[in-house]
């Protein structure tokens, strides 16, 4: 529902921060030339695995976004799922996305929205204070670090992200996604998993998109 598969046809397409490759094989699927980067080794050789195992045609290069090493005005289309938040200096990788896309070229990037449910409610209050978890950790920033993947990651509001890219990107859209999961902070296991069943997908999704309780904040912008 993010991307236009068809549309990437005739167009050169990169993406930043490949992972294991699962978006990667989509996305070489359809362009007409795909580039994938990553930081690690790790990343890098398992996507160049993947694609091989698929058929699929593309480059997978070790790169860091920061210093992206491709002239301006290359790419038509780039694509980052939850990494560019993970960066010392975000706002550098944002303004190697504008330089590398063409002219009337787009990109769709998601990072980590700072929610009053996730952010605040479910980590800031049960975990940190009934828990006792801010404590340990210090602050409401370093705690939700520890409880998202364990990495230096920021989390932006809708406004401070609009703020941050508005002077080099038209603004498409800007879009909260979620998982359903994250709507019931208690612990993995058959008690989580009933009431999932019980909640209809509707409802969550409701709550996680359209009351913007997500933690995916989506912006699809144009150079």
């Amino acid at each position: 529902k993010l991307i236009d598969f068809e549309s990437l046809r005739n167009k050169k397409v990169l993406e930043i921060g490949v992972g294991n490759g699962s978006h990667a094989g989509l996305l070489a699927e359809y362009s007409r030339n795909f580039t994938g980067i990553d930081l690690t080794d790790y990343a890098v050789k398992s996507t160049a695995n993947r694609m091989k195992v698929f058929g699929l045609n593309g480059t997978i290069l070790k790169m860091d976004a920061q210093e992206l090493q491709f002239d301006n005005n290359t790419f038509d289309f780039v694509w980052s799922w939850g990494v560019i938040h993970h960066s010392a200096n975000t706002r550098k990788i944002l303004e190697e996305i504008q330089r590398v896309l063409k002219p009337g070229g787009e990109a769709i990037i998601m990072v980590y929205h700072r929610s009053i449910w996730s952010y605040y409610i479910a980590s800031g209050f049960i975990q940190g204070i009934i828990l006792g978890k801010l404590f340990k950790y210090g602050s409401l920033k370093n705690l939700v670090q520890n409880l998202t993947d364990g990495y230096t990651a920021r989390h932006y509001s809708i406004k401070e992200w609009r703020d941050g890219v508005n002077d080099l990107f038209d603004i498409k859209y800007i879009k909260i996604f979620g998982s359903k999961s994250e709507l019931f902070p208690i612990p993995a296991g058959t008690l989580k998993n009933q009431i999932m069943k019980i909640i209809p997908d509707t409802i969550t999704r409701f709550l996680t998109n359209n009351c913007k309780l997500g933690t995916f904040l989506v912006n699809k912008i144009s150079k």
